[in-house]
């Protein structure tokens, strides 16, 4: 091999630091030590570019994805910050093809842009070129206006948010700089002290959440996802943005109960007069100044050859802004309906931007990409959210339990596994070890729940109990009446409560990342005592729930918590 200037420059940038946690291979995939002294250092640099993939004991995979680079991008994360933090960390440094990727793909972002010049909505770009051959696609042709000058091309007035998607497909993600309607104009101001009495303002991280979202008012602004943790206050910062933008706002949200939390929080933080602020349940039917309505209700329709009678909101009033809680629920009708309104203001609010549906790009597209996101363990690092403990423990099979799991299909097995008996004898130790705690025992399967309330003598809340009961049993719990509650899924979203320090998960969605996002959310308010939350996985052993079990895992190991596994038998 004859070695010239560039061949010893790429030998230098490849050779072997030991001491190093990382390693970088030119499929893009990411090998992490997670026992090194500088993986949690690494793991943090790491989370604002690429994605967990797996996290097994010893080694954590990542990937690097053209979505996570354009979201880091829209982030103001510049390339050459990505390629550092490789290079800082990599036992062989960084493959030059890894480092020509990261720089082509992320200036990929911005390279397309939409831009609004009078009344026309305009695609256009700095590359006449490159415009010309995208625009040649028929998929983009068929939304675009007669074609003006050669670096311009007119959209059709329907097409924002099409056109943002057909462009991300074929891997050039637009910059929408095309703004806003003003909207309705709404005045209302955040209280320096609360209804209930109490001094109030924005916590720093919520403030600086809020600006990335605004941008100054700028086109910069007005549309994105801002990532935060459960617990942190994601409900305070939608109140922040509807009083920066001062306009009419559509909220949506999972469920009735989380609706009225949102009212309750609109009501004691802000200004507002109640008369103002309008339910859209299917309970009430009120269309104000600030709407909060479900995802459930919009989604609504007779039948599925009928229309959604209740997406008719979205043109009720001049909506300025539309807050979409738990983003990553999304549902897509909605979707369908957000391409359409893309000239409207649109905030997306999460604990994370994983998505079941594996609909990120959407997100990406339709609500904005993401602007802001704050990492769990800084904010309990910070005191703000609960510190927590994390532990998966493993049960065996009954015999007989074990024979009909071996005859079973595959989604059978997981629900046999999900509802093993001896999760109740694990459920009781963990209750007599929190006999001074209060506890949420959460589940998927709803006879499993109710069977385990009657046994333990415990209140349950699931789909089928009324509004108005799930209501009193959630105030019991918050005042110290209960301190022991059974909730399935319903729980999963938006509810607070405050003082639950205590989690037993017996069942769960499958492999859901974010379902194990929320339920660990449920107990990380912060306490007045001890700041300190506790939250436990049951697990039946050598089962298809185990395979599931590890791939929930991987939410909790991503944010930084240590996750331990225990056999029952060494349950004390």
């Amino acid at each position: 091999m004859v070695l010239n200037e560039h061949t010893i420059g790429e030998v230098k940038k490849l050779s072997y630091r030991p001491d190093l946690p990382m390693i970088v291979q030119s499929d893009r995939t990411i090998l992490l030590e997670a026992q090194h002294p500088l993986f949690n250092e690494a793991r943090q640099a790491l989370a604002g570019f690429a994605e967990l993939i797996k996290s097994p004991e010893y080694i954590h995979t990542y990937r690097i994805t053209p979505l996570s680079l354009w979201n880091a991008a829209a982030a103001h994360i510049a390339p050459e910050q990505v390629t550092e933090v490789l290079g800082t960390y990599s036992k062989y440094g960084v493959p030059s093809t890894i480092v020509r990727e990261i720089h082509e793909t992320m200036k990929r972002y911005g390279l397309i842009r939409l831009e609004k010049a009078a009344d026309q909505l305009l695609l256009t770009g700095d590359d006449p070129l490159l415009l010309q051959e995208l625009t040649s696609y028929r998929s983009i042709s068929s939304l675009l206006e007669e074609h003006r000058e050669e670096h311009e091309y007119p959209v059709k007035p329907y097409a924002r948010g099409l056109i943002k998607q057909e462009l991300i497909r074929l891997g050039y993600p637009v910059q929408d700089l095309a703004g806003y309607t003003s909207g309705e104009d709404c005045p209302v101001s955040l209280l320096p002290t609360t209804a209930s009495g109490k001094a109030f303002s924005l916590r720093g991280y919520q403030q600086e959440a809020v600006d990335a979202f605004h941008a100054a008012g700028s086109a910069l602004g007005g549309s994105g996802v801002l990532v935060l943790p459960c617990g942190a206050g994601k409900t305070v910062i939608g109140l922040g943005a509807l009083c920066q933008l001062q306009k009419a706002t559509l909220i949506l949200t999972t469920n009735t109960t989380s609706v009225r939390q949102w009212i309750s929080e609109l009501r004691d933080k802000t200004d507002l007069d109640p008369a103002m602020i309008g339910e859209y349940t299917g309970e009430q039917k009120e269309v104000k100044p600030v709407t909060v309505a479900t995802y459930q209700i919009l989604t609504y329709r007779p039948d599925a050859e009928s229309d959604f009678p209740h997406m008719e909101l979205f043109s009720k009033r001049d909506w300025g802004l539309i807050i979409y809680d738990e983003v990553h629920l999304l549902p897509a009708p909605v979707f369908r309906v957000t391409s359409g309104i893309q000239a409207t203001r649109r905030l997306g609010l999460t604990a994370t931007l994983v998505r079941e549906d594996g609909r990120e790009e959407d997100v990406f597209t339709l609500i904005g990409p993401k602007k802001y996101e704050m990492p769990w363990k800084v904010l309990e690092e910070q005191g703000w959210i609960a510190g927590a403990t994390c532990q998966e423990i493993r049960l065996p099979f009954e015999a007989k339990w074990r024979e009909a799991y071996a005859h079973a299909g595959a989604r059978q097995k997981f629900r046999i596994a999900a509802e093993n008996p001896r999760k109740l004898d694990v459920v009781r130790k963990l209750l007599d070890r929190h006999g001074n705690d209060r506890v949420l025992i959460i589940g998927q399967y709803v006879e499993q729940l109710e069977q385990m309330a009657q046994l333990l003598d415990i209140p349950v809340i699931t789909g089928k109990v009324p509004e108005k009961e799930r209501e009193s049993l959630y105030q019991r719990f918050k005042a110290g009446d209960l301190t022991r509650l059974i909730v399935s899924k319903v729980a999963n979203f938006a509810v607070d409560l405050p003082d639950a320090n205590v989690a037993i998960q017996i069942s769960g969605t499958f492999g859901s990342r974010q379902e194990e996002a929320q339920r660990l959310g449920r107990i990380l308010r912060p306490k007045q005592k001890e700041n300190t939350a506790h939250f436990y996985t049951l697990v039946t052993r050598d089962t298809r729930e185990q395979e599931f079990a590890m791939n929930r895992q991987l939410f909790l190991v991503e944010q930084g918590y240590k996750y331990d596994v225990i056999e029952i038998e060494s349950l004390d």
